[in-house]
């Protein structure tokens, strides 16, 4: 999965969840997304993987 194919369903799972739950504000899923990204950060400090890598794990989670 590339960059465009993960922001791509990033998009898709914000649009699920601001339909879902609609009180829900960008600022919140924004943050979220920060989040993600750091997370992704920390597992490549940790496991010296390349941020792809780890996405393509995350994906066939």
């Amino acid at each position: 999965m590339n960059k465009d194919q993960l922001e791509g369903k990033w998009k898709q799972v914000k649009g699920e969840f601001k339909q879902k739950y609609g009180k829900l504000t960008d600022d919140d899923l924004t943050y979220s997304e920060g989040k993600f990204d750091e997370m992704l950060g920390k597992l490549q400090e940790k496991t010296g993987k390349t941020k792809e890598k780890l996405k393509n794990e995350i994906e066939n989670w």
